[in-house]
């Protein structure tokens, strides 16, 4: 365009724009000021160049733009339009002020104030727990200096519940942790997700004791709480708190309130105040609930048991032996109430290496760790201390943080892995409850169809479980391990799963079977195992494996006279042997459609006699053995 064109054009402009001109290249925003001023429309910056000036935008990118702009208190919009006027680049700024009060009608003006309402919720607040987040945290109220009580919060082995029962769990516990505390505070106060599983609590304005009341109810509240779909989750926190000072940021008082947090994780569920850090305790609840942890020195010098004991008293109680004998002694007395022993090498009656090489024998180094303590730093010897089960190794002279920090690590270490495998043991115990009820639940449907008594399926797990017992403390023969007769119990009530396929009239028929009859009825063995191996997923697990073979050959018969294979001997698996005896003996003393019951003394003649088919001499032997027990176990047949 000439600049003849841009003249008439800008004209046109006029009648619409109060503001209409044109700036060259040498005026745009952050290039040539004139009079200390932006020479483009943001004339208001006078010292910086503009961070957003769409007028420099549209030089560099030949576009048009438009944006809303406040110029003190007045709204502008501004449009900016490139143009080359006689080759060379220009823009055209169009400038119109705005009418807040008629810009936006009252309703899409809620609708904006929601938006910028919801942006600012998103930025300032954590998206799983809601309260607020380290961001907020950082703009509004690290600096601020005001009277108010500073705790940091930290929940006690969040890492190991989230490893044990899953991310998901340890989500439902932040969302119970932080709704636990909400119910505890004021609106006032600022409940701030500081990290992973660590909160910063500021609480304006609150007097010293109504701040120490509150934390000991949070802790207590927190211990107590509930998280959903985790019963067995129990939340503990470890929870430092001050009273800011004059003229102190707050983020000088977190720091304050984090230091005591740690002393709080020595002893965990516990707060620490000020009023309590100098002997690093509890508080009086957690007194009640936590005895300070004993520590074992082993030294024969007793300079070196002192300084050690002053390094750690404060937070534990101190033992003391000069010797190993002596060590041994006490781990005699007080066994796995030591929580931690610092062991010497070279001392007199016996030596540290031979403490670890009986304590390797007992199995205690597997339950209490032990940190060597020694001037004796050559390789072998520090080899050897490893090889034989220390946890650490200290040199003299000590560093007495060092010492600290290596036995408040190794301490909590050992804590955390005995926890974990209670949580682990703990869950297994549960999971192998639910496969038994939900076993129990299918055979029990069983033999409801086949008119027995549910109390059958019982029955057969508790005598096969007294035979396993018996038969391994007779033989090493069959070589189960605890495991494997586990399985073989669990497996037993799934023994008769076949007859589901079985037609009622035969299953329940009061009189005696015809042969074809007899026929159909010994199928249930390879129906259950054929409904066994439909299962492609777990066909191949342990209990299926043991199923199947329960299922299929729990009426085989050691002459090789029964079925449905006619195997002899110790061809028919263990597990099938145990539970045919459980079964015969079960159905003789219980009450059938085509039978009474007989006396358990009965029972066991006729099945030594051989009246029920051949057994393996050793399950008769042990049959023999037990008779009272069954008698007692099962002490009334059923009506």
């Amino acid at each position: 365009m000439t600049r003849h064109e841009v003249e008439k054009e800008m004209m046109q402009y006029r009648a619409i724009f109060p503001i209409v001109r044109l700036l060259d290249a040498g005026q745009v925003c952050g290039n040539v000021p004139v009079d200390g001023h932006c020479p483009c429309h943001e004339f208001w910056h006078r010292d910086n160049p503009c961070q957003n000036c769409i007028s420099r935008q549209v030089m560099e990118d030949h576009t048009q733009r438009t944006k809303l702009e406040y110029m003190g208190r007045d709204l502008y919009q501004v449009t900016a339009v490139y143009r080359e006027v006689d080759g060379a680049p220009c823009v055209l700024e169009l400038i119109q002020p705005l009418d807040c009060d008629n810009l936006i009608d009252p309703e899409n003006s809620d609708r904006l104030m929601s938006s910028v309402s919801g942006y600012h919720i998103k930025l300032y607040h954590d998206a799983l727990t809601s309260c607020y987040n380290r961001r907020y945290y950082e703009d509004v109220i690290k600096n601020r200096s005001e009277p108010a009580g500073v705790a940091v919060l930290d929940l006690d082995d969040f890492k190991l519940y989230n490893d044990t029962y899953g991310h998901q769990a340890g989500d439902a516990a932040l969302r119970t942790a932080v709704e636990v505390v909400r119910g505890c505070i004021r609106k006032s106060d600022h409940l701030i997700r500081y990290g992973g599983d660590e909160f910063l609590l500021v609480l304006p304005g609150i007097a010293q004791a109504a701040f120490v009341a509150k934390l000991e109810r949070i802790r207590q509240q927190l211990h107590t709480a509930v998280v959903p779909g985790y019963t067995r989750l129990q939340i503990s926190t470890s929870i430092g708190g001050v009273m800011s000072r004059p003229g102190e940021s707050c983020e000088q008082a977190a720091s304050r309130a984090d230091r005591l947090m740690y002393q709080a994780k020595n002893h965990k569920n516990t707060v620490v105040t000020e009023d309590t850090a100098g002997t690093a305790a509890p508080s009086a609840a957690g007194r009640d609930r936590q005895a300070r942890q004993n520590i074992l020195i082993v030294d024969d010098s007793e300079m070196n048991r002192a300084i050690l004991a002053e390094i750690l008293g404060s937070d534990y109680n101190i033992l003391e032996a000069s010797n190993g004998q002596e060590c041994l002694t006490m781990l005699d007395q007080y066994d796995t109430a030591i929580a931690l022993i610092l062991l010497d090498i070279v001392m007199p009656v016996m030596d540290g290496f031979e403490v670890l090489n009986t304590m390797n024998r007992n199995h205690r180094i597997e339950d209490i760790p032990v940190i060597m303590i020694s001037s004796e730093d050559a390789d072998t010897v520090v080899r050897r201390a490893y090889e034989l089960g220390v946890s650490d190794y200290v040199s003299r002279p000590f560093d007495a943080g060092v010492v600290y920090r290596r036995v408040f690590n190794t301490i909590k270490l050992y804590a955390k892995q005995r926890r974990l495998i209670s949580l682990v043991t703990s869950q297994i115990r549960e999971k192998e409850k639910n496969t038994q009820m939900l076993i129990s639940i299918l055979s029990e449907a069983v033999e409801f169809r086949n008119g027995e008594s549910g109390a059958h399926v019982l029955h057969i797990g508790t005598l096969t479980r007294h035979l396993l017992e018996q038969l391994t403390q007779k033989t090493d023969q069959y070589a189960l391990t605890p495991e494997q007769k586990e399985l073989i119990v669990m497996a037993s009530s799934l023994h008769d799963i076949g007859k589901i396929a079985i037609d009622d009239a035969i299953l329940n028929k009061p009189g005696r079977l015809t042969r074809e009859e007899f026929d159909i009825m010994k199928r249930h063995t390879t129906i259950g195992a054929a409904m066994l191996d439909q299962l492609h997923r777990y066909r191949n697990e342990p209990l299926v494996r043991t199923a199947h073979e329960i299922c299929r050959w729990h009426h085989e018969r050691w002459d090789g006279r029964g079925y449905p294979d006619g195997l002899s001997g110790d061809q028919i698996p263990i597990s099938a042997q145990v539970v045919a005896m459980a079964d015969v003996y079960d159905a003789l003393v219980s009450k059938r459609v085509y039978k009474d019951a007989y006396a358990p003394d009965v029972a066991v003649q006729m099945i030594l006699h051989g009246d029920c088919g051949a057994f393996n001499p050793l399950l008769l032997d042990c049959l023999t053995d037990l008779q009272d027990t069954f008698k007692a176990e099962l002490a009334a047949p059923e009506a």
